[in-house]
């Protein structure tokens, strides 16, 4: 059996090889079963201007499912917006759908990996004048370093999918029930950008870790987020899309102090009630921001390198 499994991930990593990186919002592996729930687990502070958050997921590897630690990653360009990769559930089997760079953050299967990403759209920030603002609301980040920060908790509201249960797959049978919408399908057919070197560098890592797969763990793996900055990665942008490195006109970006600024970020989906669209529960490594700070509560000055499951179990 082990020997099968192993010749079918050959198979697939060869196939994933001929594919053209404008091509990577394909499925490549599909399984017979669902992931396991999401880990709760403490995002790092980003230590460093630049860095977008790419969440922990599971991936599925010779022993069954294992985690991939959830990483701060230099962005490959200006502009460049992280969309997460899920699993969906269809025809009988579990289907990978692999993230991607873009200008835009395309359809995730409403899964709510938590830091930003709510289900729908972006949260964690915005491109603005060249230079990525973090919304301190949602995202942590060492403001003694990163002085491009802003508070807005109305684009959480309206783009968060409720998620208690932290289900990490898509449709079927007590998966995520969200379609995407128009905005969302027209951002997933954009050019795009596959995930860098050291990003597939770090997943390899993780599937060849003993301690990351759900069958060793128990679906508790303690190696939940990297414990530095992935090395950086250097593309042009995708042909014929434009970056716009200045989003919202509206956008207040607090350069030097630790003052809550806030911005408008209209959308024609923000009218839509995101918890209605899921029949799993609340978000999943996301926590409701305090009232009066520019962290997320919960999030208050972890340690980088405390990457433990911090005894919530699949809960949150």
């Amino acid at each position: 059996m082990r020997i099968f499994r192993s010749l079918r991930l050959t198979l697939l990593a060869l196939l994933v090889s001929l594919v053209p990186a404008s091509s990577y919002a394909g499925v490549f592996i599909s399984v017979g079963f669902a992931p396991p729930v999401l880990p709760v687990y403490v995002q790092p502070p980003c230590p460093e201007p630049g860095l977008m958050w790419t969440p922990g997921y599971w991936g599925y590897g010779p022993d069954g499912y294992y985690w991939v630690p959830g990483a701060w990653v230099p962005a490959p360009y200006v502009g460049a917006l992280w969309t997460p990769g899920y699993w969906g559930w269809g025809g009988g089997l579990s289907a990978w759908h692999p993230g991607y760079w873009g200008a835009h953050v395309g359809y995730y299967g409403g899964v709510n990996y938590g830091f930003g990403y709510m289900g729908v759209g972006f949260a964690g920030g915005v491109w603005h004048g060249g230079v990525f603002a973090y919304n301190t609301a949602v995202m942590h980040v060492d403001e003694r370093v990163v002085h491009t920060t802003y508070v807005d908790r109305t684009i959480v509201e309206h783009n968060t999918i409720v998620n208690d249960r932290h289900v990490a797959f898509s449709g079927g049978p007590g998966g995520i029930n969200h379609a995407p919408t128009a905005e969302e399908s027209s951002f997933s057919h954009e050019p795009h950008v596959a995930a860098t070197s050291f990003q597939s560098q770090h997943e390899s890592m993780a599937m060849h870790d003993t301690n990351a797969y759900a069958g060793h763990n128990g679906g508790h793996p303690s190696n939940l987020v990297a414990s530095r900055p992935l090395q950086g990665e250097n593309h042009p942008a995708p042909e014929h899309v434009t970056v716009n490195n200045n989003i919202n006109n509206n956008v207040r970006v607090n350069r030097n102090t630790t003052n809550e600024n806030t911005f408008n970020r209209n959308s024609n989906n923000d009218t839509v009630n995101r918890n209605s669209n899921n029949s799993s529960g609340h978000s999943n490594n996301e926590s409701h921001p305090s009232n009066g700070g520019s962290h997320p509560q919960e999030h208050n000055a972890p340690k980088p390198e405390t990457h433990k499951d911090e005894g919530h179990g699949h809960g949150r």
